[in-house]
């Protein structure tokens, strides 16, 4: 028997099972079910494309009236304020409130009845016209009502740009184009590639100013005008990482994250640099589309894969942020912020070895707002960073996910300029990295990255590009960061 969007049930498959059915089991309703909006034929043998919970990154939609869509248990004691919201019911969200189309719809505005084009009519876009946001306005909270300190903030820290579920700020160098026509962009990719040599400009022109989804859009309609896939067009036109980089940006975000997951932790060795960038920093409904894309692509439990291939307090770190349980109510309790504190102070500093087992919980698990308080506690009673006592804690993996962990929620922004500085400093540049660094974070952050990287390492990220990479590999990561 199969389920639409999932691949069939294979013997052996460690998806995890519905903890009411019995074997074999079918998919879990916890993971939100794909319908199918493109055919299998358009490059993924896995069926139709997924897409990342929010457009433009860090947090998702805005909830509906009345809070998250995700409810929000406190860790916390009630403290008179009544009880917590959605207690008791599912950590995911509403059934029938999925954030996908419905299996076998377009997420397109259709027009007119059957057989009409799934794409909106030229010159119409299905995004929000620039100079507007989805998001609700400024004054105006996303969130519930706060039983612990109304608009109560950390204050040592600058704002977070991913602030759990939903995001606060945000600055894209990659929006929706708008007006947006895929067939006529389908058009000017064949032109470019067809006959003797290759219109790299073009190429660049077209795929690095339109969005992951537009891009998927363009493929669909390439492969519906000419009977050919876009993708193997490209690579057969393009080499080196400038077909790298191009290849990236035709790869539908969950499943690009999950292709550089697997390739982290299979074959000799892993690359912790990537899980610890991936699962540290992503919200809970990134992870569980990661998750699920992860089994759709490769028939495994990202989990379990995760726990086999590392080990000790790092595997258990993991594990924990595969879970995508972290609370993100975004409710701050400096009661518990102040306990918190005094705990990861016993656990660490005030004993002799370290409790790991207390960082794991309380970062794991505390939302961005509270963490923030707790960081200013634990400084307050120390007398010195959270960082510190890491470093002197904790070594190897576990010391860099937990510094991570505690990094992107202080500042995500200037945690990414950090990574892609690693990308390119000293003798030559990790390619792999960078390529996925500014894929991925281009149509989220990619505005304060920039304005970080400058303020930390005294020239800009272009100029830092320019001085790595060449030809046309170099301007389109110029292109996708703004500065072409």
């Amino acid at each position: 028997m199969s389920y639409p969007g999932y691949p069939p049930y294979q013997a052996g498959s460690n998806y995890p099972p519905n903890p009411n059915s019995a074997p074999p089991y079918p998919p879990n309703p916890n993971y939100p079910q794909q319908g199918g909006v493109y055919p299998p034929s358009v490059g993924y043998n896995t069926g139709s494309p997924m897409y990342m919970p929010q457009p433009y990154g860090g947090g998702g939609y805005p909830p509906p009236t009345g809070g998250s869509p995700y409810p929000q248990p406190s860790p916390y004691p009630n403290q008179g304020a009544g009880p917590n919201p959605g207690q008791g019911s599912s950590p995911y969200p509403n059934q029938g409130a999925s954030p996908y189309p419905p299996q076998g719809h377009s997420p397109y505005p259709s027009q007119g009845g059957q057989g009409a084009s799934p794409y909106p009519s030229q010159g119409a876009s299905p995004y929000p016209a620039q100079g507007s946001s989805p998001y609700p306005s400024q004054g105006s909270s996303p969130y519930p009502s706060q039983p612990y300190g109304q608009g109560h903030h950390s204050s040592s820290y600058a704002p977070s740009y991913n602030q759990g579920q939903h995001s606060i700020k945000s600055s894209p160098t990659v929006v929706p184009a708008h007006p947006f026509n895929p067939r006529e962009d389908a058009e000017i990719l064949r032109k470019a590639m067809k006959g003797f040599g290759t219109d790299e400009k073009a190429i660049i022109n077209v795929l690095a100013r339109r969005t992951n989804a537009q891009r998927l859009e363009i493929e669909v309609q390439f492969k519906t005008l000419y009977g050919k896939d876009l993708i193997s067009d490209l690579k057969s036109e393009l080499t080196g990482n400038f077909e790298n980089l191009i290849v990236a940006m035709m790869t539908p975000l969950p499943q690009y994250y999950a292709r550089e997951i697997h390739d982290a932790i299979t074959g000799v060795g892993t690359d912790e640099d990537v899980l610890i960038e991936t699962m540290c920093t992503l919200s809970n409904a990134e992870i569980r589309t990661i998750r699920d894309a992860y089994h759709r692509t490769y028939y495994q439990n990202l989990e379990s894969d995760l726990k086999g291939d590392t080990s000790g307090h790092f595997r258990r770190l993991m594990v924990s942020l595969c879970s995508a349980g972290r609370d993100e109510s975004m409710q701050t309790n400096p009661q518990g912020a102040t306990a918190d504190a005094q705990a990861l102070l016993r656990a660490g500093e005030l004993q002799v070895g370290t409790d790991e087992s207390t960082f794991n919980m309380i970062l794991c698990q505390r939302n961005n707002a509270q963490l923030r308080l707790i960081f200013d506690e634990y400084q307050r009673l120390s007398g010195h960073d959270i960082e510190k006592a890491i470093k002197s804690e904790f070594s190897g993996d576990i010391e860099e996910g937990l510094l991570a962990v505690v990094r992107s929620i202080k500042n995500q922004a200037a945690f990414f300029a950090k990574r892609l500085n690693k990308s390119m400093k000293g003798l030559g540049t990790n390619d792999r990295d960078l390529i996925r660094l500014v894929v991925t974070r281009s149509e989220i952050d990619m505005g304060d990255i920039k304005r970080e990287y400058q303020a930390k390492y005294g020239e800009s990220l272009a100029d830092a590009i320019k001085g790595d990479c060449s030809g046309d590999y170099k301007k389109c990561l110029l292109a996708l960061i703004g500065e072409s």
